[in-house]
């Protein structure tokens, strides 16, 4: 049974100018909040992802509770990105993941993003139609959020909505400093996929947006 995610709808006059939505909008939202590291031991910093939608768009929200954030700000490259501290949505047409969409950012909303397909082929030529997709970002003391926007548009034009549903994965890279000084990652999912290795590109990674209505 796959996990779900109930996404609320909202009145498409909620929206304000670009992607602002009021806390109050976001009160609206359930929030997702079983994230976990499969693959070590120790406690990781709470998460809290918020998703709504309007017909016209799909709106997204993490707010993670850390304030120790690597950025590897060498240049703007995929292994830069890579190399960084960010949050992940992947979009998935059925279980063959043949293609898969990959939305990786940073938390100064760098976007990798890329089609994929089984075994970790990864098209980076591949992107989000821009006019499709905004994000933003913001920080306090405590945390860092990532907020987006996704046209519906451009989710059906990718067949990646059956019958209100979006097949989905929502992770997290966390990187820490070893005891080598060298930055290694802490690889988070809301969705456990039972593998002995970290490895979201798998089918087992995703779980199930529903959109109410």
């Amino acid at each position: 049974m796959m996990k779900e995610y109930q996404v609320v709808l909202i009145d498409k006059n909620l929206k304000k100018e670009g992607l602002i939505l009021d806390s109050s909008v976001w009160e609206q939202a359930n929030c997702l909040a079983d994230f976990s590291s499969p693959w070590k031991n120790e406690s990781i910093s709470k998460i809290e992802f918020r998703a709504v939608w309007d017909f016209e768009n799909l709106y997204f929200k993490f707010k993670v509770f850390d304030s120790d954030i690597y950025i590897d700000e060498k240049d703007d490259s995929v292994e830069s990105i890579g190399n960084s501290d960010r949050v992940e949505l992947f979009f998935r047409q059925n279980n063959s993941l043949n293609p898969y969409y990959c939305l990786e950012i940073d938390t100064s909303v760098r976007l990798m993003d890329f089609e994929a397909r089984p075994g970790k082929v990864f098209d980076f030529d591949w992107k989000w139609p821009k006019e499709d997709i905004s994000l933003r970002e913001s920080k306090d003391e405590t945390s860092f959020t990532v907020e987006g926007r996704i046209s519906v548009k451009s989710l059906n034009q990718l067949k990646l909505i059956h019958d209100n549903t979006i097949e989905t994965g929502v992770y997290r890279a966390k990187f820490s400093k070893g005891k080598n000084q060298n930055y290694e990652p802490t690889w988070i999912s809301w969705v456990d996929p039972n593998t002995e290795e970290p490895n979201f590109h798998i089918a087992s990674s995703f779980g199930r947006f529903v959109l109410l209505k």
